[in-house]
């Protein structure tokens, strides 16, 4: 399957210098227009602030891309959630062969971040368990078992059922590093009270442990997590309260599934006033920026 690479993307691949692969579910599922465009773009910015070469991630009329023009992230911000197929493993065939617009979620950009060479992720928080629906878990957890690439996030989003979200990334063998603190991130909360299995400080610290998986041969990913810079988290309490009222308010009008998590999200952001989205905001730049540091260290290695 062919690639199609940004040539800024292509020639710092083939120069053996940084790139950060983004996602693209942010911009057609995350958040609303133009908002969407302009969080893309700080990320991006983010990424190059850090010392890498951003590559967002999308599948467009087909066309699977690996770097994306002006053009192209203003064209998906535009697009109506409902017409950009949200792309995991099992879907992006089908988005490739019926040549339709996809976005990349977590589990769909290390597959194609690591098809194109592309080693470290930038992302806000993975997918995990439900709350309440503890079979419903995200195809991201998979794709941490059997992917080798480094995802920078601030833990799983916080709407979900975290404990045992990092139940099965332990069962799957999943190192879940700690940047610059002992407790697992919890998205929109600096920590979740889950431990991690080694706590780092450092972009060459982080890179070191990637050399060593590499030199190991494992196929399986590692996840960063990054906690939101303090002044712009929210206090887990509050956020808890809304989290749990969003829940319950989906549970009784039947939301599950693919559609539960951005349902939530702005429901919580409504529930919130908008503070929950500018603690987003604010960790997908943080993340992007140590994305980029990480895999600036990594090359020089």
């Amino acid at each position: 399957m062919e690639l199609l690479f940004h040539p800024e993307t292509e020639a710092a691949l083939a120069a053996g210098k940084p790139v950060v692969a983004l996602e693209s579910t942010v911009i057609t599922h995350g958040l609303p227009y133009p908002q969407n465009v302009e969080t893309a773009v700080l990320m991006e910015t983010a990424v190059r602030e850090g010392g890498a070469t951003p590559a967002t991630i999308a599948i467009i009329q087909g066309q699977i891309h690996i770097g994306l023009t002006a053009s192209q992230l203003e064209y998906l911000g535009r697009q109506s959630s409902d017409t950009v197929r949200k792309c995991s493993r099992r879907d992006i065939p089908l988005a490739v062969a019926r040549q339709e617009n996809g976005a990349t979620t977590v589990a769909g950009t290390m597959i194609l971040a690591h098809r194109a060479g592309i080693a470290v992720f930038a992302t806000g928080g993975i997918g995990g368990v439900h709350r309440g629906h503890p079979f419903d878990v995200s195809a991201d957890l998979g794709e941490l078992a059997r992917t080798p690439v480094t995802v920078v996030s601030s833990g799983a989003k916080s709407i979900l059922d975290l404990p045992a979200t990092r139940e099965v990334l332990e069962t799957n063998g999943v190192p879940v590093i700690g940047y610059g603190s002992d407790m697992m991130a919890a998205f929109f909360s600096r920590s979740s009270g889950l431990p991690v299995d080694a706590r780092l400080d450092t972009p060459d610290e982080v890179a070191a442990v990637i050399g060593a998986h590499r030199a190991l041969n494992l196929q399986n990913g590692i996840l960063v997590t990054v906690p939101v810079p303090e002044a712009d988290a929210f206090d887990a309490d509050e956020a808890e309260m809304a989290i749990a009222q969003a829940t319950q308010e989906a549970d009784a009008q039947g939301i599950h599934g693919p559609a539960a998590t951005p349902w939530l999200l702005r429901r919580v952001a409504a529930l919130t006033n908008g503070r929950s989205l500018r603690a987003n905001v604010a960790l997908l730049k943080n993340n992007g920026r140590i994305a980029g540091q990480i895999a600036a260290a990594l090359a020089q290695q």
